[in-house]
């Protein structure tokens, strides 16, 4: 069972979307992440070994209204305010200094060279100095940094380690139901004649999918293994797997992930993907949006046993990724964050829509920050209705959850 308001809140892009359909827009579309709530951002490791602040989680991302992900995320510093119990005041500070970050930030990148805003990006040393200046947040930089260590030694080795044993001689995937099981527990006799055949397509997809110097890359290693994995909360229902290969030595491992994309929760409101498939759609708007992203990040599409279609997007598993935790945030330090994420979600919009109109439509005054902060509260508001009606539900026996999951 979802426990709060702001669990409710992230688990309901669909229900989001929806709402924001109706709503005004002003014409001009971006990428956008589709579920852009304070937590879909995070430390990320580049690919030149460095940490960077940016948006993660694109399993939604479509083009189309810029103000649908400036709506979501000031709605989330909203609700999670309410969460953390800080007052209103410090809640509407907080949320007016997301969109101001936004609105001024587009408005330099709207000064920019198509280059330099390509090549933007807030690295850890800005993060820390940004949060230093909070005094009442001292022990976040203590957490900013454990993020930081974890993020650095979260990657595939440490993946290797923990999911992968030898047996009889041979390197395998652990097999531990139901979290990680490998394929040669899933399929009957039928399926295992095929189970090669499937491997070199998914080999050849993949493949294709990346950029030429990545293939070179790829090619230098060779297919191991196989397994199903379980995935977070939020991607219940589909499917995950991860792929073991080998380079050079035993001691250079390559563990890779395959998450089934769906059509996304924005597809019913707006133009269809203009990609042949979802999970082309994820790696395409995720390379559009992050300043440096997964440099194997690709994408495959099979016909499964079930005899249907799936499609998937591919990338390390575990590449050096860490979120932040927020637990305990005082309201000066919610602002903050704030700042940051508004910064880098402008940043994501500006490089692939027209940043010089935004700019130009969002204007210098303050106008545009205070009608989306009294939308966040009114959608806050709207929030714990839908949440008390879901938890009476569940309270009168209409509706069946288990609690604690």
């Amino acid at each position: 069972m979802l426990e709060s308001p702001f669990a409710f809140y992230r688990g309901g892009a669909a229900i989001m979307a929806a709402d924001l359909a109706t709503t005004p827009t002003s014409g001009i579309e971006v990428q956008l992440c589709g579920d852009a709530h304070l937590l879909n951002f995070g430390i990320f490791r580049t690919a030149e070994r460095m940490l960077a602040f940016d948006i993660n989680d694109f399993d939604e991302t479509h083009w189309g209204p810029w103000e649908w992900d400036v709506k979501r995320l000031a709605a989330s510093f909203e609700i999670a305010g309410r969460d953390l119990q800080l007052g209103a005041s410090s809640r509407r500070r907080a949320v007016a200094t997301l969109v101001a970050s936004y609105r001024t930030s587009m408005a330099s990148f709207a000064t920019m060279g198509n280059l330099d805003v390509w090549y933007a990006h807030i690295d850890i040393d800005r993060l820390r100095t940004r949060l230093r200046k909070e005094r009442t947040d001292r022990d976040r930089l203590t957490r900013i940094e454990t993020s930081a260590r974890r993020a650095m030694t979260h990657d595939h080795l440490t993946a290797f380690e923990k999911h992968v044993e030898v047996d009889d001689g041979e390197l395998r995937f652990v097999h531990r139901p139901p979290q990680l099981v490998p394929v040669e527990y899933l399929l009957d006799e039928e399926a295992r004649d095929r189970y090669q055949e499937v491997i070199g397509e998914f080999l050849r997809q993949y493949r294709e999918s990346l950029r030429p110097d990545r293939r070179l890359l790829l090619e230098s290693y060779r297919f191991v293994h196989i397994a199903r994995k379980i995935v977070g909360v939020g991607s219940v229902g589909t499917r995950a797997w991860v792929v073991l290969m080998m380079g050079r030595d035993a001691d250079d491992p390559l563990v890779l992930q395959l998450k089934e994309a769906q059509q996304s929760v924005l597809e019913s409101y707006l133009p269809h993907t203009r990609w042949p498939s979802n999970g082309e759609r994820v790696v395409r708007g995720q390379r559009l949006m992050q300043a440096a992203g997964d440099p194997l990040l690709g994408w495959y599409r099979l016909l499964a046993f079930d005899g249907r279609v799936h499609e998937f997007y591919v990338r390390q598993l575990w590449d050096g990724k860490a979120s932040i935790d927020l637990a305990g945030l005082s309201g000066r330090g919610l602002s903050a964050y704030a700042e940051l994420c508004g910064w880098t979600l402008a940043r994501a919009h500006a490089r692939s829509g027209d940043r010089v109109a935004i700019a130009g439509y969002l204007g210098s005054s303050d106008r545009f920050d205070e009608a989306i902060a009294d939308f966040a509260t009114t959608y806050a508001d709207l929030n714990e209705a839908d949440y008390q009606a879901f938890a009476d539900a569940v309270e009168s026996g209409r509706l069946d959850a288990v609690r604690g999951v």
